[in-house]
């Protein structure tokens, strides 16, 4: 896919918390107004990223480097601002982006897939399952999250309209037979990437966390470097409570990347940067709509283009 359909994407993904950041640089109307800035629009700015949920670091950091551009040149215009701003966020977000091909070249690489309920965890398995054999790799859906009554139905509609392989069981069913079975199916049938959507939890629920524990031992029966990925699906409107969840999933479970869901449906599109602040793990996909295409593949330039309206 070409890069302009990637910005493409990010721009129109993120257009509920774009519109205050173009209206603070002083961008109308998909351009850039090359109004020069007064203390009216750099509290405008302040307000906007504060209001984006960045944190108040990332906020300061950026707004101070404004602010120190602005002492020095009064003509400072908001173009100008946008592209300090993008700078500050780059540095911000180094080492954010995973290496390009992560998968271990183990068959079945493992993937589990961790989070709370609500999240988008089941919808972003079946998304991802479906990215994975777009790019022409055999995959399994194991239905591990056998705890909701409503999520082996819900992810079987999705293998079904995306046609993809999946092992499930019935509801109250051992999440980690399940997973057990998954493995054994995507061995047997050669397949290059099993993906396991595990039971929605809070991360204050202990018994839910034995689970997870519990289907890494089991898999470990099979494959003693099993899950090879533990990625946590956070809800990135819900900003920056959810650190909190990934904190104690990270404790608990080793996370080794993250998966930001519902940028689309926020104006704080600005949490994914708290989160990979506070953790430092990689941010292997953002879902930013509804459709199976719309989880993208995270990249750096391209969230930072499309939060400051650059690049375009």
């Amino acid at each position: 896919m070409a890069m302009k359909s990637f910005l493409s994407r990010f721009n129109e993904g993120l257009k509920r918390t774009t519109p205050t950041f173009y209206k603070a640089f002083g961008k109308v109307g998909g351009v850039f107004s090359g109004k020069k800035l007064d203390q009216g629009s750099l509290d405008d700015l302040e307000e906007a990223l504060y209001g984006a949920d960045f944190g108040v670091e990332t906020a300061t950091e950026i707004m101070d480097e404004i602010q120190a551009a602005y002492k020095k040149d009064k003509s400072l215009r908001g173009q100008d601002a946008a592209v300090i701003g993008a700078a500050v966020l780059r540095r911000v977000l180094d080492g954010a982006e995973p290496p390009e091909d992560f998968l271990t070249g183990v068959n079945p690489d493992v993937i589990c897939l961790i989070g709370v309920n609500g999240s988008g965890k089941t919808t972003t398995t079946a998304k991802l399952g479906w990215r994975f054999t777009d790019d022409g790799k055999g995959v399994t859906i194991g239905a591990c999250d056998t705890f909701r009554a409503a999520a082996n139905e819900q992810i079987k509609a999705w293998a079904e309209r995306l046609d993809l392989d999946l092992i499930s069981s019935h509801h109250g069913a051992d999440s980690a037979a399940v997973a057990f079975d998954a493995w054994q199916a995507a061995k047997s049938r050669n397949r290059e990437v099993l993906i396991l959507d595990t039971a929605g939890r809070l991360h204050t629920k202990g018994n839910l966390m034995e689970e997870l524990k519990k289907i890494r031992r089991v898999l470990q029966k099979n494959d003693p470097t099993a899950p090879h990925h533990s990625w946590l699906v956070v809800d990135g409107s819900i900003g920056s409570n959810s650190i909190e969840q990934a904190r104690k999933f990270h404790e608990s479970f080793g996370l080794t990347g993250l998966i930001i869901t519902k940028l689309d449906g926020t104006s704080r599109g600005g949490a994914l940067v708290g989160i990979y602040r506070e953790l430092k793990l990689p941010i292997y996909f953002v879902g930013l709509g509804e459709q199976k295409e719309d989880l993208q593949p995270f990249s750096v330039d391209n969230y930072v283009n499309a939060i400051f309206g650059l690049g375009e």
